[in-house]
């Protein structure tokens, strides 16, 4: 929806095809980054998504409750030194509303493209439940690395499967912690903590070894960070609107674009990376803004001969898997710190984080972390 709405505010004609019939139950995505607020801004639609969320200015580590470390995301230098909290689904609306704006046709929900295949100056989508095949100049895939767009590509993309799972839930906020994003780091896993609007907050932390997701609830996350944090720390698992269990994955392609220029894959339908740092959403938006700059110059380009705009998608393409293999070290960076650990581990853990509160490397480390120069 991001990159439809970027199109048609340039006035190219669009379509967008969601198999989905509604939207996601519950939202797993809820960091908004200063790039990417920035490019929302471009879409026309940053202040009602910085009303809407909760503007997070600075992150907190602490360890058995004392506070060993600040990232203050003002120290960044940025134009929006903030993270926004939003829940997807609720971003998932404004873009959906914004995009009715200025195409209000565009969106076919409740609609699968079984198969994409090229054509001598076009491509043809061919679609589920009896509808007509569909062409076009290009065709754009956010339809996950196992989408028809990734396979027409001939991309599956290496990767690797990490032994880490996680439990996260949305719980009331009795934690006094306001706007601040807190990490709190323990022996057995750390705990992750981030407002939401409307006085709520998502919990994160790892699975013990042996649970299945059966039992992995509400009711479990809560016992979790009474025991890693302490007792009167841990919500209420009667105010919990949802728990989700997740593993963790990393997967990106070697390229983003066909040679001939007509199908792209964004998001990630190119990279998937840790959700642990909140970047996966993020990269998408950027791959999507970056891709709708150049459009208008790319489609010309197909449209003349001899076309020139495979070289231009593939320098496009580098430079966006460039930031997806960033965005991987850092979730890597952030799964190492925070998976269990023996008593050494965990001492050299302090140690590193007592480094981290240092002023210059404090600030590298909060542009890191808020997705700076992706």
């Amino acid at each position: 929806m991001f990159f439809a709405a970027a199109l048609a505010q340039r006035g190219i004609d669009v379509v967008v095809f969601d198999k989905r019939s509604r939207a996601h139950r519950h939202s797993r995505a809820i960091g908004i980054h200063p790039p990417s607020l920035a490019a929302l801004g471009r879409l026309g639609v940053l202040d009602e998504i910085v009303v809407a969320g909760v503007r997070i200015d600075r992150g907190v580590l602490r360890i058995h409750g004392r506070e060993r470390a600040r990232l203050d995301f003002a120290s960044t230098g940025a134009q929006l030194p903030f993270v926004v909290s939003l829940p997807q689904l609720e971003t998932e609306r404004i873009l959906r509303t914004r995009l009715a704006e200025l195409a209000p046709d565009a969106l076919r929900t409740g609609v699968e493209v079984l198969r994409v295949g090229r054509e001598a100056a076009s491509v043809r989508l061919d679609l589920g439940g009896g509808l007509p095949s569909v062409r076009a100049r290009m065709a754009v895939g956010a339809d996950g690395l196992s989408g028809v767009v990734a396979a027409a590509l001939g991309q599956r993309g290496a990767g690797r499967s990490y032994p880490y799972r996680y439990l996260m839930g949305d719980f009331a906020d009795a934690t006094g912690d306001g706007a601040l994003a807190v990490l709190h780091l323990h022996p057995s896993g750390i705990v992750e903590s981030f407002p939401l609007p409307a006085g709520r907050r998502r919990w994160v932390t790892h699975l013990p070894a042996g649970v299945g997701d059966e039992s992995a609830d509400a009711a479990l996350l809560a016992r979790l960070i009474a025991e890693r944090i302490a007792p009167e720390a841990a919500p209420d698992p009667a105010t919990a609107t949802m728990s989700s269990a997740f593993g963790v994955r990393r997967r990106i392609l070697s390229r983003m674009a066909s040679d001939d220029g007509r199908l792209a894959v964004i998001g990630d339908a190119a990279h998937e990376v840790s959700p642990i740092g909140g970047q996966g959403m993020n990269l998408g938006w950027l791959d999507a803004d970056a891709l709708a700059e150049r459009m208008p110059a790319l489609l010309a380009a197909l449209g003349s001969p001899p076309h020139d705009a495979a070289s231009p998608l593939a320098d496009l393409g580098r430079a966006r898997l460039r930031s997806a293999r960033a965005a991987a070290r850092i979730s890597e960076f952030n799964m190492t710190m925070g998976r269990p650990t023996s008593a050494a581990g965990f001492a050299l853990r302090r140690a590193v984080v007592a480094t981290a509160s240092l002023p210059p490397l404090g600030r590298t480390l909060a542009r890191a972390f808020t997705m700076h120069d992706r």
